[in-house]
């Protein structure tokens, strides 16, 4: 599982766990598993309107310019630079 203070926006990630999305660009509405996709943390929800917040996806990482997911940090790997 991956430590939620390594977890900033920034870092670079992998899909670790095999994950089911269907709102990919190129596969609009047809199952597409992102398991080994790689892409960058853009957002890290904690806060709405000025209120803690506990999101059950709290991390939006950006695997392509039009695709984007909200994942937990337990199907996350950090990837070392």
């Amino acid at each position: 599982m991956a430590d939620k203070t390594v977890l900033t926006v920034g870092t670079r990630v992998r899909v670790k766990s095999s994950i089911m999305v269907y709102h990919h660009p190129q596969h609009r509405n047809q199952p597409l598993d992102i398991k080994g996709m790689e892409g960058e943390i853009i957002a890290v929800l904690e806060t709405w309107q000025g209120r803690v917040i506990s999101p059950n996806f709290p991390y939006q990482v950006r695997f392509a310019p039009k695709f984007l997911a909200h994942l937990q940090p337990d199907e996350l790997d950090v990837i070392e630079n």
